[in-house]
């Protein structure tokens, strides 16, 4: 099977793809490579923006993956033009030029931030996404766009992803797990700023199992499904990793409360990809320290730019000033 990763080159892609070629599938990546290119080198690669794409470059292909767009609150808040046009638009348009050329599955890379700010609920595929801020809107509306083209010959499938953490080779460390990690082992405490905030967080190795799932499932489905490793609260979060650096490397990691408001809060239910995707987590705050800590020399410049997506993205648009 050939398969087309769009934003493959980023933080889930470049653990992704080489899973993905390990199984004997045919991957090809379009990127901009805004955080450059972790990838094998056996892998096809085109740097080129969505709205350049035509039919003939996804023809030759059974399904796409939808990675790219802006992944995150600041990158959004920073500029929402930019990102209502990467996250709802780009998507829509990937979906209708693939349709066209014959492609049998879309997957979209949505997120549980279309949840918002929730009541202490336990959210599933039914219940409302009324998401206030820039990108939890943008990828809702991503999502619902990129769904209304489905029909039986054009499969898709959206995966409202919790928050990913864990090793990647193009790392990342503005995502809660790895922010902490790196706080811990750069200053030797943990800054929590509202210990009751309710986070699904999904290890990266689960979100490989999540997408590699999604491919693999029977044509026919089509829908919107929750994948997260499991539930926390941001306290909870921080406990876990300060206890799991305590056994793996003997450090003793202060936790600093600090109680200022959040405008998200969400934790949803995962049944419905279990049951329907096969999806079965096995990750927990314990194992992405592990994969953290054994990769740790890899990414040891806590303060390399890149590793955080708001500075790449800011020193871009200074460049090019965002659209007014």
């Amino acid at each position: 099977m050939k398969i087309l990763v769009v934003g493959g080159a980023g933080y889930i892609g470049s653990r992704l793809i080489p899973h993905l070629m390990d199984r004997g599938y045919q991957v090809s990546v379009i990127d901009l490579f805004w955080f450059g290119n972790h990838l094998p080198s056996s892998v096809e690669t085109l740097n080129k923006d969505i709205f350049q794409l035509q039919e003939d470059d996804v023809q030759p292909f059974e399904q796409v993956i939808f990675l790219a767009g802006l992944s995150n609150d600041p990158m959004a808040e920073y500029s929402p033009a930019d990102n209502f046009i990467y996250n709802s638009s780009a998507p829509v348009y990937l979906a209708y030029i693939s349709k066209r050329a014959g492609i049998r599955r879309y997957i979209y890379a949505s997120s549980c931030s279309v949840y918002g700010y929730t009541v202490n609920e336990l959210y599933d595929e039914e219940s409302p996404a009324t998401s206030s801020y820039p990108y939890g809107i943008s990828k809702l509306q991503g999502e619902q766009s990129v769904l209304q083209m489905a029909d039986r010959d054009f499969s898709v499938i959206a995966l409202r992803q919790g928050t990913v953490s864990g090793y990647s080779p193009r790392m990342r460390l503005d995502l809660v797990v790895n922010t902490m990690f790196k706080y811990a082992l750069k200053d030797g405490r943990i800054t929590v700023n509202n210990p009751s905030i309710w986070r699904p967080v999904l290890g990266i190795e689960d979100a490989v199992s999540a997408y590699t799932r999604a491919l693999e499932a029977h044509e026919d489905i089509t829908g919107v499904f929750n994948v997260a490793s499991a539930n926390y609260t941001v306290g909870e979060i921080g406990d876990r990793v300060k206890s799991a650096l305590k056994t793996v490397l003997d450090l003793d990691i202060k936790v600093d409360i600090k109680n200022i408001q959040d405008f998200r809060n969400y934790k949803v239910s995962t049944e419905k990809a279990g049951k329907v995707l096969s999806f079965h987590p096995r990750q927990n705050i314990e194992s992405i320290v592990a994969d953290l800590v054994e990769n740790r020399d890899r990414f040891s410049d806590f303060d390399n730019p890149l590793y955080y997506n708001i500075e790449i993205f800011r020193r871009i648009k200074q460049q090019n000033p965002p659209l007014p």
